[in-house]
């Protein structure tokens, strides 16, 4: 059990499960907010961009898309940084400052007038998001402690797929209602609410006093380190190539109404909680093995999806699906990411979240290039295979790469054996009452 600064006071199951309740939260926010946005994309375009969505619908939605692109990059710049930066300062403190952050940056893009200034509040507003996760997934494995260190880092992302089931679909029904504004003054004040809860429940822990960004960016020399990130940035782009353009695939390819994308959303968010839980229960068992399931699974179901997307009851199931599969590659490529990181904790638990970001910025300018050209909005979903097969590819070099290593070094490849001495050396900052 995780115990305080000096050893002495074991923090309680009560309270480890209220500090893990307040970063999920903050989470479910984070998830509100980045993915809002896909839900309402055509009533964005039609009320920063009038004038292209009254000539072509399909080119305002494309560049719309662009919101999500910049959220994207936000986080793909943000994350190394700031994790890099406050690394040394106690983390409940940092993740406190993260929400307040937040909190502004959303508020900011519920009130500002024009396409453009709405696009750089969503860059600012993404840039704490990899460093909150980041940090939030160190704590969340250190209040579990050794052995279920995948298991702290997938409850802490519980909050972001529970955003799929409730946040984002509930405020996607606000924004339609009242209007796209409305949803972000709603997420803005989710921010504000974690913010409190993170400062109530969750316990001092300390950051490494010695640790400065110059060290910290020492995680680049790792060959390993760059090979998972290009299979988050460009695997997991397969996901989002989809995901950005769900609401007009509804409406404009399944024959849904617009009142049918909110319960889309809903059943996608569903299938990411699942896949989350389930995923980080098997990569404490081999995260590798768990990696490139997840990903063969979600390049079968992308193309189920494409060839039977025309009908909405099969499009339920297979978004579903999809969302299952997606969402069991997150914790998977996190807790990688910690594996191969050596001492640079801090910034290889954010760089997991640019990674996933350049696949979200990835994915949606790709969906969108597509669409412009007249393509229709199954041809994002084809881009999605594509993309999910070559991380499956990198994936596979990386791990090869690996094998000749260690059998050059006459290791022993073992993944539970390996995760488990990983996560003992790994977690060692210290957690106060």
């Amino acid at each position: 059990m995780p115990s305080s600064v000096d050893g002495s006071t074991p923090l309680s199951p009560t309270r480890i499960r209220l500090a893990l309740l307040a970063l999920s939260i903050g989470a479910f926010s984070i998830g509100t907010t980045e993915f809002v946005a896909m839900g309402l994309l055509p009533h964005i375009a039609s009320d920063l961009l009038p004038e292209l969505f009254a000539f072509s619908p399909e080119a305002a939605n494309a560049r719309a898309g662009w919101l999500i692109t910049a959220y994207a990059l936000g986080v793909v710049v943000g994350a190394p940084t700031i994790a890099g930066m406050v690394a040394r300062f106690d983390r409940r403190t940092v993740l406190a400052w993260l929400g307040t952050a937040f909190t502004v940056a959303t508020l900011a893009t519920a009130i500002l007038p024009s396409f453009e200034l709405v696009l750089l509040s969503r860059f600012v507003a993404a840039i704490p998001h990899g460093a909150y996760f980041g940090i939030a997934a160190l704590v969340g494995a250190r209040l579990l402690g050794p052995g279920k260190r995948a298991r702290g880092v997938a409850l802490v992302m519980t909050g972001l797929t529970v955003a799929n089931v409730v946040g984002v679909p509930f405020a996607t029904w606000v924004g339609q209602g009242f209007g796209w504004r409305a949803a972000y003054l709603i997420v803005a004040v989710l921010f504000a609410l974690s913010t409190v809860a993170i400062l109530l429940a969750v316990p001092e822990q300390r950051g490494d006093a010695s640790q400065t960004l110059r060290r910290e960016l020492r995680v680049f020399r790792a060959p390993q380190v760059w090979f998972a990130l290009a299979i988050g940035s460009i695997g997991f782009g397969g996901f989002f190539a989809v995901y950005s353009y769900i609401a007009p695939i509804v409406t404009d390819v399944s024959g849904g109404t617009d009142q049918v994308v909110p319960w889309v959303l809903v059943t996608i968010g569903v299938g990411m909680t699942v896949g989350n839980l389930v995923a980080g229960h098997l990569a404490d068992l081999s995260v590798k093995r768990t990696l490139l399931m997840f990903f063969v699974l979600m390049l079968v179901l992308l193309v189920c999806l494409a060839v039977s997307a025309r009908s909405l009851p099969l499009l339920f199931v297979f978004v579903f699906a999809v969302g299952f599969a997606a969402q069991g590659i997150g914790p998977t490529i996190q807790t990688r990411l910690m594996d191969v990181a050596g001492d640079s904790q801090s910034i290889a638990a954010a760089l997991n979240h640019s990674a996933l970001n350049i696949g979200n910025a990835l994915g949606a300018a790709l969906g969108g290039a597509v669409i412009a050209t007249g393509a229709g909005y199954l041809a994002p979903i084809w881009i999605g295979v594509g993309l999910t097969a070559a991380g499956i590819a990198i994936a596979s070099v990386s791990f090869a790469l690996e094998r000749k290593h260690a059998t050059r070094n006459g290791s022993v490849e073992d993944d539970a054996v390996e995760d488990r001495a990983l996560a003992e050396s790994n977690l060692g900052s210290d957690v106060k009452a």
